[in-house]
């Protein structure tokens, strides 16, 4: 009963996001390009439904919308601040790390260097 809860939430979802993708196909390139992001982000939800996270009381309340998708992804769109600094975050790691290869490599053909120069 509890898995048969939770698919068909994810079954209801999937069908949602199907019409989307549908909607999405039919329109102009700059349309598409419009609702990039909501087409991916709706994905990831999926994909946490999938994978049947969710309580079966949740599962039951979302399945009492016409649209949980789209409401999830709107309650989703309303937090983009935690996106955002995760963005930040990880472009802040990106850097931090290419830095902290940059000093390896530095020490690394320094010392090199000073091992040639010791055996001259």
């Amino acid at each position: 009963m509890e898995n048969e809860i939770k698919t068909m939430l994810y079954a209801k979802m999937l069908l949602e996001q199907d019409r989307f993708r549908n909607w999405l196909l039919a329109q102009t390139p700059a349309e598409v390009l419009n609702h990039a992001y909501e087409y991916t982000v709706r994905e990831e939800i999926l994909l946490y439904v999938k994978e049947q996270n969710l309580s079966v009381e949740q599962s039951k309340a979302l399945l009492k919308s016409p649209c949980p998708l789209s409401d999830v992804f709107q309650e989703f769109n309303h937090r983009e601040n935690a996106l955002a600094e995760s963005i930040q975050d990880s472009i802040e790691t990106e850097a931090d790390k290419t830095i902290q290869k940059e000093k390896i490599n530095s020490a690394k053909r320094n010392l090199a260097e000073k091992q040639r120069s010791e055996r001259l």
